[in-house]
């Protein structure tokens, strides 16, 4: 077994595999850029050494620093982790050059698998079912189009060497071919160094569902069942679980044994993936075809170490330094339903705009599990500077946990050079409906101010009935919000409750302030003393709630509302109950003379006043917001990739503007109105702040 591995990579994985190594007993070195100085990662591992500028390329990118950081410390093999140089045969080859072991899949197989068009060839050699479509080179925009419309639309675009959601358009017409093919074969050049574009047939009701593949370097090779990732933004994955609500043991068989085939062709070892889109219009399941193998560890791995209790980090250390298997196909079960949330740093209620700062404050909720299926001890992860709360909801093991994967610390920054992901939320239930319910739970104890974020959102697709119901497609986001996301729905309930809570919480902040000023003393009984109201009208959004407070209950509405509430001032989180099983967590803040509560994926604004006050109409008025849509504004920091218009030009709705690359993705703004082009204030290739005017409208 090694001693000391180095792990290329940072953030939440690097923490994920230093975890593990510990775990085993091996030592670990952390590379690190300047951005990242002070990352928890680097405080984990047991060296760390200094690669360079904050940009990728010019440190996490760059093999050579890596292999002089491996001599430098004396590591003996590279843990890739995901993404940056994870997939990159030149790499693996260059550490085999220096007697450094890879722990990953042997070079051929990445080779093999990591060209879209090669692997589609090699899985249907392999008896894998693939998609229809065109595999060859495509010569340009009309060469394109002739292939799009022979396969029939819609068509899927992909850049060759494309992942992570990057490089891909769908076209559901020729025109969609011509607008989106260029912008396709540019952002893999930009991310991938490959412009190669490939286009297959979209599938109907498509769901996304992966195979977790282990093998040895002993010709042994599993699969650890499936994985669903149909909920998808712009072909990013936002949730997993495992397993899939669709599968069936029938379906999760073949599907198994075909990815185990595709697997032994490549001569493969080590953890990998194989993802499949599934037409969820055949209620046989055996619509299934081969998407790609991403020869590496994949993001969602802990909802398959939760149903299998098989530590994936574990064993591909264990296979890299020449182990066998210690299991075989008849030992992977499943052992209840795993869920896992992608919390990133992105505005949901502004159109999901990519957000970058520093977070101001960040509280995650308490967690059984940092890092990994097997908890590391209290001291580690107090000298780790990572949270130590230790949570097994109240229930053990049997009835659910929390695991958090994060790499980020307060008062840190979420960098615009890295992937937008502040953390992952993993829960584990006997059911799927518990493992959702318990995400809700959590996700309502998270605190992160600073930078937008997606917890209401994520929190919102929990509660979902069309989630609840198990009848995903990777649509789901784009059907379910046509029109952007604005907060989960809230029940009567929920709002009955918080009406009560405003005007608990407005009833303690003027019984302090009477108190200290001496106003108020509820225990002397003074004559004369004037007391903080009991009867108030909360305005709760569009909706008005009259008050009255009385001793543990309040009367909203007419309604009887039993039940407690912990605020008290100065306190940011707090948790209320109704007496009836309803039990909300709250992000509390006071703005104003607002309140703004945040729970179950929506953020409510209350304005409480004394109902003898609230007959004032004029209090209630709310600001109207300016007319912007004459103005095009860039809606997120970012290069200006391309201008599709010039001054004086007329443009009709929904025509492209501009182009703006952010987070290594195209983002095209289109003209919300007729109107012609007054004015340009921006140069292709400029950088953009948020909210920058791009051009203006007559």
């Amino acid at each position: 077994m090694f001693a000391k591995i180095l792990i290329a990579n940072r953030g939440e994985i690097a923490c994920r595999v230093i975890t593990t190594a510990r775990k085993m007993g091996i030592k670990t070195v952390a590379v690190y850029s300047d951005a990242d100085a002070r990352a928890p990662f680097v405080a984990m591992a047991d060296e760390a050494v200094h690669i360079g500028p904050s940009p990728a390329a010019e440190s996490y990118l760059v093999a050579d620093k890596i292999i002089a950081a491996c001599k430098q410390t004396g590591a003996e093999a590279v843990h890739p982790g995901y993404g940056f140089l994870s997939e990159r045969t030149s790499f693996a080859e260059a550490l085999a050059k220096e007697g450094i072991a890879f722990i990953g899949p042997p070079v051929g197989a990445i080779a093999a698998m990591g060209d879209k068009i090669e692997s589609k060839k090699l899985a249907k050699e392999a008896g894998v079912n693939v998609v229809p479509g065109f595999v060859g080179e495509i010569e340009d925009t009309e060469h394109a189009v002739r292939i799009s419309n022979e396969i029939g639309y819609p068509v899927m675009m992909k850049a060759s060497a494309g992942g992570g959601g990057k490089g891909m358009r769908l076209a559901y017409s020729e025109a969609d071919v011509r607008e989106g093919f260029e912008s396709v074969k540019r952002e893999g050049l930009n991310s991938f160094g490959d412009d190669r574009v490939f286009i297959e047939k979209f599938i109907l009701n498509p769901r996304h569902i992966e195979i977790q593949i282990l093998g040895d370097q002993h010709g042994n090779i599993l699969y650890l069942n499936e994985r669903e990732c149909s909920i998808q933004r712009r072909h990013q994955k936002v949730v997993e679980e495992a397993p899939s609500p669709f599968v069936t043991p029938k379906m999760r068989k073949a599907m198994g044994e075909q990815c185990v085939a595709l697997a032994r062709a490549v001569g493969y070892y080590s953890a990998g993936t194989v993802e499949l889109i599934v037409s969820g219009a055949d209620p046989t399941g055996e619509s299934f075809y081969f998407l790609e193998m991403n020869t590496r560890l994949q993001v969602e791995h802990p909802v398959t170490e939760a149903i299998t209790g098989i530590d994936l980090v574990e064993q591909m250390i264990r296979v890299a330094a020449g182990e066998k298997l210690a299991m075989t196909q008849d030992d992977i079960g499943i052992e209840g339903w795993a869920i896992e949330n992608r919390v990133y740093a992105e505005d949901p209620y502004r159109g999901f705009l990519p957000s970058t700062g520093r977070l101001v404050h960040y509280q995650p909720p308490a967690a059984k599990f940092r890092q990994g299926p097997f908890a590391s001890s209290e001291v580690e992860r107090q000298e780790s500077g990572v949270s130590t709360s230790l949570d097994t909801n109240g229930g053990g093991d049997k009835e659910g946990y929390i695991r958090l994967d994060d790499g980020v610390y307060e008062g840190g920054e979420v960098s615009r050079f890295y992937d937008p992901m502040i953390a992952k939320l993993i829960t584990w239930a006997p059911t799927r409906d518990a493992a959702a319910d318990l995400q809700i739970e959590a996700l309502d104890k998270f605190r992160i101010k600073g930078l937008g974020h997606n917890v209401d959102f994520l929190s919102a697709i929990m509660q979902h009935p069309r989630f609840r119901s198990g009848e995903l497609t990777t649509g789901f986001i784009a059907e379910e919000y046509p029109e952007g996301f604005h907060g989960a729905a809230t029940s009567e309930e929920v709002k009955r409750l918080l009406a009560a809570v405003c005007a608990g919480n407005e009833f303690t902040l003027q019984s302090r302030a009477r108190r200290i000023s001496g106003q108020l003393d509820g225990d002397d009984g003074r004559e004369g003393v004037k007391r903080a109201t009991s009867e108030w009208l909360v305005k709760l959004g569009d909706e008005r709630f009259e008050v009255t407070l009385g001793e543990g209950h309040a009367v909203v509405n007419g309604a009887r509302v039993e039940g407690t509430c912990d605020w008290r001032p100065g306190m940011t989180q707090a948790e209320a109950t109704d007496g009836k099983g309803l039990k909300l967590g709250l992000i509390v803040e006071r703005q104003g003379n607002h309140w703004k509560v945040t729970t179950r994926g929506a953020a409510h604004t209350a304005l409480v006043l004394p109902l003898r006050l609230a007959r004032h109409e004029s209090l209630m008025l709310e600001k109207v917001p300016p007319d912007l849509s004459r103005l095009l504004i860039c809606p997120m920091p970012g290069m200006l990739v391309k201008l599709h218009v010039a001054e004086g030009e007329t443009v009709q709705p929904g025509q492209p503007l501009a182009t703006v690359e952010a987070m290594k993705m195209e983002n095209i703004l289109r003209a919300e109105k007729e109107g012609v082009i007054a004015k340009i204030n921006a140069a292709e290739g400029e950088s953009l702040a948020v909210d920058a005017v791009i051009l203006e409208l007559e």
